[in-house]
């Protein structure tokens, strides 16, 4: 009788909801044990503790007393606040372990490229949560393109619609309201986007100009008499309501980011007395609400893209224009329609139309394909890390250029930031 193998065991380091769906999903699918919880927040922490059954011995509040026990674990799952990356990554190198890093990497580009520099140094793997690679809508659409026959990509349209009361959530009331604490919208939300555009091109970006603002969600649009909370608000028909947005979608996103209790007297506890609970017209936000950049890259395709909060639906859009025919995609029905050139107008195009394989979980599927590969990697499967720093840190060279851009207004050259 064979030797049972043994599980992997991770670390969860951020038991927010993207840390504790790529851990729910190693654990649930009975491919791992999470042994070690690093978590601050003491209603996140006592609910991942009940779930993964640990005691208090393998529980932490910060990294730094979790990384004191040397190398105690297999790899890391490590998903905190933006600009906490750099520490909390650099700590797990140092003790040589691989890490499922939340993107992004860092909103700094040193930083970034030193926690590469040490990957690398300790030969230490890194998979970066750019989680689109690993869906088949997008995986569908590059073997398209790679495959030449529709010959030579052009140009591409590229639009990620947040939808509005997404925006609302997390960039205006939310974690990510702020670059002064977090990262700019383009690089927090849309550095997905750009590994997309730079990972279609098979190239990297060579220029870009970029336009934005925070237009709409700032005090000169909030309604006379408003409040500063829904709360006590007297606006009967806002539709940025808290009580609208969160007490329907009881138990799912985005209301299970408010708190544990998801019964309605624990969501209106947090509408009445925390983040998210606040009008959207008087928060501390600073990102921009919409954005629009045009890049140009070393391959000569050029690319604009549309990053806007001003949408009904929440999804990408896609436009790609080769020599030979043109693509169209949309992530959200999960289609993609090929069209062939045609002689003169009157002529009835070719058309296919195709539906990847659509795998179940967040964006399309692609948290579980990422933590399937991760977890193939960790356990020495011949799996292709395809969203390895290196390979990933372009898309942050892209939207950190694309910011400098925007807030300087000038065409940005990447050998500036290279």
């Amino acid at each position: 009788m064979g030797i049972a193998k043994k599980k992997l065991e991770l670390a969860l380091i951020g038991a927010g909801q993207r840390g504790r769906i790529y851990a729910d999903y190693a654990y649930d699918q009975n491919r791992a044990e999470i042994t070690y919880l690093v978590e601050p927040d003491a209603d996140r922490k006592r609910e991942a503790q009940e779930k993964y059954g640990l005691d208090d011995a393998h529980v932490f509040n910060d990294p730094a007393d979790f990384y004191k026990l040397g190398k105690v674990c297999d790899a890391i799952i490590l998903a905190t606040m933006d600009r906490q990356h750099y520490e909390h990554a650099m700590g797990a190198l140092e003790l040589g372990y691989d890490i499922l890093l939340e993107k992004p990497i860092s909103p700094d580009l040193d930083e970034c490229l030193g926690i590469r520099d040490l990957a690398l140094k300790n030969k230490c793997r890194i998979m970066v949560c750019h989680v689109l690679r690993y869906t088949g809508f997008w995986a569908t659409l590059k073997k398209i393109i790679d495959s030449g026959e529709l010959g030579k990509i052009i140009d591409i349209q590229h639009n990620e619609n947040i939808g509005n009361f997404h925006i609302a959530h997390s960039f205006v009331r939310g974690n990510w309201r702020n670059s002064d604490i977090t990262s700019s919208l383009i690089m927090q939300k849309s550095c997905h986007d750009m590994d997309l555009l730079t990972w279609l091109c098979g190239s990297r970006a060579k220029s870009v100009s970029s336009f934005g603002e925070l237009t709409f969600f700032n005090k000169e649009h909030a309604p006379k008499g408003s409040d500063d909370r829904c709360y006590t608000c007297g606006i009967a028909d806002c539709r940025f309501d808290a009580r609208k947005a969160y007490l329907p979608i009881a138990g799912n996103w985005p209301a299970t980011v408010l708190t544990v209790d998801q019964t309605e007297e624990g969501l209106l506890k947090a509408i009445k007395e925390g983040p998210y609970g606040r009008c959207v017209f008087k928060c501390d936000n600073n990102v921009c609400d919409h954005q629009v950049a045009i890049f140009e890259f070393e391959s000569g395709v050029h690319a604009t893209f549309n990053l806007s909060g001003f949408t009904n639906r929440m999804c990408r859009t896609i436009k790609v224009m080769c020599e030979n025919g043109e693509i169209r995609g949309d992530d959200e029905k999960n289609e993609i329609e090929i069209t062939r050139f045609t002689s003169n107008w009157c002529e009835e195009p070719e058309i296919k139309t195709i539906t990847p394989h659509l795998k179940e979980g967040f964006h399309g599927g692609g948290d579980t394909g990422l933590m399937e590969q991760f977890l193939d990697m960790i356990e020495g499967r011949d799996a292709e890390n395809l969203s390895a720093i290196e390979k990933s840190i372009e898309s942050h060279v892209m939207a950190i250029a694309a910011e400098k851009s925007r807030v300087e207004h000038r065409v940005v050259e990447m050998s500036e930031l290279r």
